[in-house]
């Protein structure tokens, strides 16, 4: 069977990841993302996790807690386009973005391009050779369309020198299945 974009995305960041990885959680949510880093990295590694809203805070720290890995995370209640004023110099092996809005809750909080290129900017300036960053979008909404018009012009202009993109999406779904965004960066 095919897979879904979820399971796909945590299939193409487990092939990179080592324990002691520095990674990126760029939108935490429920914080099954956010652990799964955690789990990939152990104590060795770090993540560091984003997001607006404090339900996500909450949600993320609670979940790290009940599985030990509070202590190889930092979270951040901000938006994941301060990304780089957070790593500064820090190079990381991957990040995963969720783009819309946080399940179950105010479905007017969600995410934008323009936030979201700012982010990918910082990341890939910092990503390790062989590295992955991991979009999955969500486009079942307004914003959500315009969003991935925005990330996919920009996906697809970055140099082939530098990086491989791949676009992984069901086309005859209903409902807007999310679709995924895989960025490696090649070795130079």
């Amino acid at each position: 069977m095919l897979k879904t974009s979820l399971r796909y995305s945590h299939e193409l960041l487990e092939a990179v990841i080592e324990e002691g990885d520095i990674v990126v959680d760029a939108t935490m949510g429920n914080g099954n993302d956010t652990l799964f880093l955690a789990e990939r990295v152990g104590k060795k590694g770090h993540v560091y996790g984003f997001d607006v809203q404090e339900q996500a805070l909450a949600n993320t720290t609670k979940r790290l807690e009940e599985n030990d890995c509070l202590e190889q995370a930092t979270l951040l209640l901000q938006g994941h386009e301060t990304v780089g004023s957070i790593l500064l110099d820090k190079t990381i092996k991957a990040a995963v973005f969720n783009l819309g809005y946080l399940p179950k809750s105010d479905k007017h909080v969600v995410t934008h391009e323009a936030t979201t290129i700012t982010a990918l900017i910082a990341l890939l300036d910092r990503l390790e050779e062989k590295g992955r960053i991991i979009l999955v979008i969500y486009d079942g909404h307004d914003e959500g369309k315009i969003e991935k018009k925005e990330v996919l012009s920009f996906v697809s202009e970055l140099p082939q020198e530098k990086f491989s993109v791949l676009n992984y999406q069901f086309i005859n779904q209903r409902n807007n299945p999310p679709s995924l965004i895989c960025i490696e960066r090649k070795k130079d």
